[in-house]
């Protein structure tokens, strides 16, 4: 069943936001470099570590926009100071990536740490403030 068939249900109005999401959702899980895990660390606190060796600090971007968590690491071509054709065999990619996850509402980027070639990105989910609302009731006639 296609995805976006569900959201043109003539039953389920405003959820294009939703749809959206699960879109984006998609296409971040197709990406597959560089490899990554995603650690549950208890009390809606998470843990993203990516596996980014070779990249330094400068090279690699955290950016969050539109609920949107984008890491993103650009390398220089003469990064190891190296020519190309010197290599007899390159299995460590120097590549640049650009690697995306869709966040809940609510979850925050308490930080990154760079640490022995793995990113590390911390999120959390602060628990919302408690709200009473109390509605006026109001007469007719």
């Amino acid at each position: 069943m296609n995805r976006s068939l569900i959201f043109d249900s003539p039953f389920l109005l405003g959820f294009e936001h939703t749809r959206s999401l699960i879109e984006r959702a998609a296409k971040a899980a197709a990406e597959s470099y560089p490899p990554y895990n995603v650690e549950d660390r208890g009390e809606g606190a998470l843990r993203i570590t990516l596996a980014v060796a070779g990249f330094g600090p400068d090279q690699l971007s955290v950016t969050v926009e539109d609920r949107q968590l984008v890491v993103s690491g650009k390398r220089d071509g003469q990064a190891s100071g190296r020519p190309e054709e010197s290599y007899l065999h390159r299995g460590i990619a120097a590549r640049g990536f650009v690697r995306s996850f869709v966040l809940a509402d609510g979850m925050v980027v308490d930080g990154a740490t760079l640490e022995h070639g793995l990113l590390h990105i911390d999120l959390a989910r602060p628990e919302p403030e408690k709200r009473v609302q109390t509605i006026a009731i109001r007469t007719a006639g």
